[in-house]
């Protein structure tokens, strides 16, 4: 399909949207940050999708995709593969509208998100080990059977639907000068760019991606989409190998810049979303402000930062927590050797006391070839105050006479 061919969205498409999901999707609250704010030097919003019937974004461009669709079309029903916010997004579309569901998930899909798709009406079919085989057994599906194919972003309805987000970040904050949005296929920031730009063409757009499935930057460059082979990152709701053509077109001629963070700037950004705002927040969603934290001062104020979902699993959430903490210098792992003999991990234990460190976890060795004969070694893993704190731990290792491995 040529460029010229592609259809665009308008902003009378996004404003139809708009009044049709009037009563289906929340006008989510505009927060504001003063940790943030402080950082950038100006007023930053977040912008709470993660609030949002099914946890995120998705069901706007869902219901939007699936009320258009004509009598015969619904009677056919409709099919859409996901790993989660999509699959939720389309559960709930069709059932308000009345349209049978059914949602390909990954077998590896968490199980709160699969009984949750269920729940909200679908028929839930698990297949492949990842998304984009999935994506085909429901296109193979849909082939089969004569059901829609919903796409999670490659469409026009959907990306207008997505918009909607746009015209609320305009009526919350008029004054507003930058966006921040995260990009996967690409169907919420194109869907923000062609609202905001046809009303406020000098608003800044920043798309972000994680590094590890960053598509849109070597497309952009390329002029076209390109694959980006074996993606990686915890953020799956941005986890997409390809942007769409539709939202690619649109991306490339209205978002301003497209941005890459790394694994650790998102698991900082989540634990601070956790911490600070008392909100919980997916990777994915997490991306805007793992943007922030990374160059604060490049963004010009007010800044709106979307976050787009909150639906995450709960041991991924432990883990993320956990590496965000260590990102943040709030853990500390280390090994030492002492002499083994009683009431040395007491003394130990002590000197750590001492400069307030919590000890967590505590491995002590002492059948090693490495070692001497009256030697232990003893790993510890800390809770510290931060990467000051981390520095006076092991210095006051040091002081009392311990030899400090790592």
């Amino acid at each position: 399909m040529s460029g010229t061919s592609l259809p665009m969205v308008t902003l009378d498409e996004v404003r139809d949207a708009q009044k049709m999901l009037s009563g289906v999707a929340r006008t989510t609250v505009l927060e504001g940050s003063r940790f943030l704010s402080g950082l950038v030097g100006a007023p930053v919003h977040l912008k709470c999708e993660n609030l949002q019937r099914t946890g995120s974004f998705k069901v706007r461009g869902a219901y939007a995709r699936i009320a258009g669709l004509s009598e015969q079309e619904r009677a056919a029903g409709v099919v859409a593969a996901s790993a989660g916010n999509h699959a939720q997004g389309v559960a709930l579309a069709a059932a308000l509208l009345g349209v049978r569901s059914t949602v390909f998930m990954p077998e590896g899909a968490p199980l709160p998100k699969v009984a949750a798709t269920r729940e909200y009406g679908a028929e839930v079919r698990l297949y492949g080990q990842i998304v984009d085989e999935t994506m085909r057994a429901a296109q193979d599906y849909a082939r089969a059977t004569g059901a829609v194919f919903i796409h999670p972003f490659d469409h026009p309805d959907v990306i207008a639907g997505q918009g909607t987000v746009g015209l609320e970040i305009l009526e919350q904050c008029p004054e507003v000068r930058t966006i921040v949005v995260g990009i996967g296929g690409g169907g919420l920031a194109a869907g923000i760019a062609v609202a905001v730009k046809a009303l406020r063409p000098d608003v800044r757009i920043v798309g972000v991606q994680a590094a590890g499935a960053a598509a849109y930057p070597p497309s952009l460059a390329e002029g076209h989409p390109v694959s980006v082979e074996a993606p990686v990152t915890m953020a799956d709701g941005i986890k997409v190998g390809r942007p769409g053509e539709v939202p690619f077109r649109i991306v490339q001629e209205l978002v301003d810049e497209v941005r890459t963070v790394s694994e650790d700037e998102l698991s900082s950004a989540l634990l601070l979303c956790l911490e600070r705002a008392k909100l919980v927040v997916e990777p994915a969603g997490a991306s805007p402000v793992a943007a922030l934290l990374s160059d604060p001062g490049s963004f010009e104020g007010p800044v709106v930062a979307v976050l787009s979902g909150g639906n995450v699993d709960p041991l991924l959430m432990q883990r993320i927590l956990r590496h965000g903490m260590a990102a943040a210098g709030r853990y500390l792992s280390l090994r030492l050797r002492l002499t083994d003999r009683p009431g040395a991990l007491a003394a130990l234990l002590e000197v750590l006391s001492e400069v307030d460190a919590n000890v967590l976890d505590v491995s002590h060795v002492r059948t090693d070839p490495r070692l001497g004969l009256t030697e232990a070694e003893v790993e510890l893993h800390l809770e510290t105050k931060g990467p000051e704190h981390c520095s006076e731990v092991a210095a006051a290792l040091r002081d009392a006479g311990y030899l400090v491995m790592d």
